[in-house]
């Protein structure tokens, strides 16, 4: 039997002093645009730690998990993105193989229209809400084939 099974996409939104870590993308899809430290989980590890390496893999931070905060269906390209919410452990970050550039910013400093994701996109608003309201939840939505 050969089971083809959706691809789980995990990564984190990672604060230093209010600011949230975002990384230009140097690979395709959507090279050039702004997203959270993701990416593909690896066998042999848990989804936390797939968080932990792919924001230290493209952003050259070390970071705390907080929590798991968002879930996003993609089913028509066979993906879930799965957010963590955490914390950098020092101001440390710089640029991995897979990111252009890095940068720490601040809610008003967040280039939306420049976003390679809707997953990002949603995620990052509801955690923006969530941080102004000072009460965390987990958060699953769908987005559907355009």
């Amino acid at each position: 039997i050969h089971y083809e099974n959706p691809r789980l996409v995990v990564g984190c939104v990672a604060e230093w002093e209010n600011r949230i870590l975002l990384c230009r993308r140097a690979i395709e899809p959507r090279r050039g645009f702004w997203t959270l430290p993701a990416g593909f989980m690896e066998n042999g590890e848990t989804t936390a730690q797939a968080a932990i390496r792919e924001t230290h893999e493209e952003a050259g931070a070390k970071i705390i998990i907080d929590a798991p905060f968002a879930m996003v269906n993609i089913a028509h390209i066979n993906q879930v993105h799965l957010f963590y919410r955490g914390r950098m452990t020092c101001q440390h970050f710089a640029a991995g193989q897979e990111s252009l550039e890095v940068s720490l910013l601040g809610p008003e400093q967040i280039p939306w229209s420049e976003l390679a994701f809707r997953s990002v996109s949603l995620c990052l608003e509801r955690y923006l809400v969530d941080r102004t309201t000072g009460k965390y939840g987990f958060h699953e939505t769908e987005i559907t084939a355009p």
